[in-house]
């Protein structure tokens, strides 16, 4: 049996503590293969080419050196090619599943899957599971090509279809082993990462021979440790559309008041980042930092002091924004979806409701106009951007490259700007909420003017 080495640290002054990567030589017994990129003309692969396990990427990168300082630094594997692989692309027979809700650039995601393991590494058997987990039981899977898929990143949502619910663990790892799968690429958020982790472990106290990578897909950007999630750039720049059009509905109206619901269940990265670049908003609302309507320091006294000085306002709110606030019954409360999900009441529907409630019983017989956008499915259903879409395949092809090498059960994606192999587990039990501490928080309120809605 083998097993990946670990890298020798020849800097004293730099303790480093690589993180453990499952790898399949951890269960099973397997001669490496001399990866098909050798013979690949296109490559023309020379020694530096390729990565070692020697070829890390540390996870914190920023220190004050005033406090104290950690006496190890984690670390990732780095994702990239490997000459040793621990598969024969002439018995490969992979599967590719979407899962969850759209996003831009998921159609990226799957064409370079395929490619990348069709033109790189030579791979023939590859196979679409259809509408989410529930397909690896239910339905026959599709085969792709790179004919068929050669279009895909040019169409919103997924051609493989998708959907909430319906994981059965048994039944998953039933279907895997018996269509005879031994890579899977699961592209889903955290709900579908926290299912992929229980896929790999069963696969794992089975001790079968096959590889599982996970590419964490959540256009909110709630995803923890990576840089940033695919489609979250798209969906900012779509949400300017959203937010321009509020602005003119506002401005154009006698006490008008523009307000957008824009995606973010737990957190308000679409939100912040959205008010950013638009420099139009007035207020920005986000799960992150709670917020109340009346009395001083409220979102009524604010709104009240910008009318009166501007004439009209913009509000950005995150759907997952004041949850705890809006009434609710008892059956609401222990409302479900089908990824496990507490159930989200509209916060734009009622706020806009409460605008309205505030103004006809503080400003009686005054003109007022509330315009509510909600853009959420025109956004996560568009083509992701050439910036999301370069990121998408990057996002495949490492994927691609750590499962060709033996990796498992881990996730792919930038740290500090460069690609790394995380263990699932880690991805799916760490959240990227808005530190409103920090300084693009600070800078939102600088260019708003809100009040941070703490009462004395």
């Amino acid at each position: 049996m083998t097993t990946p080495s670990q890298p020798h640290n020849n800097n004293h002054h730099l303790n480093i503590n690589l993180v453990p990567l499952p790898h399949l030589t951890d269960h099973l017994d397997l001669q490496p293969h001399t990866t098909p990129l050798e013979h690949n003309h296109f490559y023309r692969p020379s020694n530096e080419f390729y990565l070692s396990e020697s070829d890390v990427i540390i996870r914190r990168t920023i220190y004050d050196l005033s406090g104290h300082l950690p006496s190890s630094h984690a670390a990732y594997h780095r994702a990239g090619p490997r000459k040793q692989i621990l598969f024969d692309p002439g018995n490969v027979r992979a599967a590719v599943v979407t899962c969850g809700g759209l996003c831009p650039g998921l159609n990226t995601v799957i064409r370079e899957l395929v490619v990348g393991l069709w033109e790189q590494y030579g791979v023939r058997e590859i196979f679409g599971i259809k509408a989410g987990y529930r397909g690896f039981y239910s339905m026959e899977p599709v085969r792709l090509d790179v004919k068929m898929v050669d279009n895909w990143h040019k169409r919103g949502g997924t051609v493989l279809e998708t959907s909430r619910g319906g994981f059965d663990l048994d039944k998953i790892v039933n279907a895997i082993q018996d269509r005879g799968f031994n890579q899977v690429y699961i592209i889903g958020g955290d709900g579908t990462l926290r299912g992929a982790v229980k896929i790999f472990n069963e696969i794992q106290r089975r001790k079968l021979y096959v590889g599982v990578a996970a590419i964490p897909k959540t256009v909110d950007n709630d995803v923890g440790i990576i840089d940033r999630s695919f489609g979250f750039q798209t969906a900012v720049e779509k949400a300017q559309q959203a937010i321009s059009a509020a602005h003119v509905e506002a401005e154009s109206a006698p006490n008008g008041i523009g307000l957008v619901k824009l995606m973010g269940r737990s957190t308000g990265h679409i939100a912040l980042h959205a008010t950013l670049s638009s420099r139009d908003v007035d207020c920005c609302l986000i799960p992150e930092n709670s917020f109340y309507l009346h009395g001083k320091g409220g979102l009524f006294e604010f709104l009240d002091d910008r009318l009166k000085q501007h004439g009209h306002a913009v509000i950005v709110v995150a759907e997952g924004a004041g949850q705890d606030i809006i009434p609710r019954t008892d059956e609401q409360k222990q409302e479900r979806d089908e990824s496990g999900n507490p159930v989200f009441l509209d916060v734009g529907v009622w706020l806009k409701s409460e605008l309205k409630k505030w103004w006809s019983a503080d400003h009686e017989g005054e003109l007022f106009t509330v315009k509510y956008i909600d853009p959420t499915y025109m956004i996560r259903a568009v083509t992701a951007n050439a910036t999301d879409n370069l990121y998408c395949t990057l996002l495949a092809h490492s994927a691609v490259h750590g499962v060709m090498a033996g990796y498992t059960g881990f996730v792919a994606g930038p740290v500090n700007g460069n690609y790394a192999y995380i263990p699932m587990g880690e991805i799916a039990d760490t959240k990227n909420q808005v530190d409103t501490k920090d300084h693009k928080w600070a800078w939102v309120r600088s260019i708003t003017s809100q009040p941070d809605f703490q009462r004395d």
